[in-house]
């Protein structure tokens, strides 16, 4: 009983530090159903995952669907070294309906310059320079020559949110290099950009147990706390969430977590693209 005592003391706050209603999915579920975007010519509000390879970053987007749509979707290929960048859209539940969003998946990030997405392909991105399906080199950005290269995009054509995919686990072991080009790509851009974590069941086994105690774990907030520092993004833009990965039916508290993230992801998305929009 004393040993259980100490371990509650020294691994869990006394209350949440951050509210959730662990019966709130529908609410969720419907909130984004009814969301509409009423900005100018802009269709689809456009969000890009970045991240270092094997951070998570196809597997959220998996989970985000699966969350939506109450079944497993695996739209997203999990392969962190492909050359390509590809666009994913949520499907509604009327045939050749969509959610008002896409997300820009692109290769992971890796610490040597001659691997992984360059930075100003990335930037790039970001600025709606690149058409889809361009092939990435890592040691030669795109050209403003290229057949693949935009040179007047629109709104429209532009990111409007930078969601960085950290894993939770080894968030301390990501190679300095790999944040600096993380904080390279945001600072170029200056558009709105939140964190999401993964992998909290294996950063902390409270959690493991419990995904309910994600925001009562002295261990996860402290993981927090080491991604708003190397990275720079405030606490209340980072986001822990379990993905799916051995599941293959829904799970409440993963589906709260995960739809928590992409309401907020919506909304900063939506007023960047207003404000843009006003500017123009």
């Amino acid at each position: 009983m004393l040993k259980r005592l100490l371990f509650c003391l020294f691994t869990e706050f006394d209350q949440p530090w951050r509210d959730v209603t662990w019966s709130e999915k529908e609410q969720l579920l419907q909130s984004l159903k009814k969301f509409q975007l009423q900005i100018g010519n802009v269709s689809q509000l456009r969000i890009m995952l970045h991240g270092p390879i094997g951070s998570g970053k196809s597997s959220f987007f998996n989970s985000v669907n699966t969350a939506i749509q109450g079944c497993n979707m695996a739209d997203a290929l999990v392969d962190s070294t492909g050359g390509k960048s590809y666009s994913f859209t949520v499907k509604k539940d009327r045939p050749r309906s969509f959610y008002p969003f896409v997300f820009a998946d692109t290769m992971g990030l890796e610490p040597e310059s001659s691997n992984g997405i360059h930075t100003d392909d990335l930037n790039n991105i970001l600025l709606g320079h690149i058409k889809e399906g361009y092939t990435f080199n890592p040691i030669h950005p795109i050209s403003t020559e290229d057949i693949d290269y935009k040179h007047d995009p629109s709104l429209t054509d532009r990111i409007h949110c930078l969601l960085s995919v950290l894993p939770a686990d080894n968030i301390s072991l990501i190679s300095e290099e790999v944040i600096q080009k993380m904080k390279t790509v945001r600072g170029k851009a200056r558009i709105p950009q939140i964190a999401i974590m993964t992998m909290v069941d294996k950063a902390c086994p409270l959690v493991q147990n419990d995904l309910e105690k994600v925001y009562i774990s002295k261990r996860i907030k402290e993981k927090m706390k080491v991604c708003s520092d190397r990275l720079g993004v405030p606490m209340n833009c980072i986001f822990p969430v379990q993905n799916y990965f051995e599941q293959v039916t829904n799970n409440v508290k993963m589906d709260i977590l995960l739809l928590m993230a992409i309401k907020n992801i919506i909304a900063i998305a939506n007023d960047y693209a207003e404000n843009q929009a006003c500017a123009e």
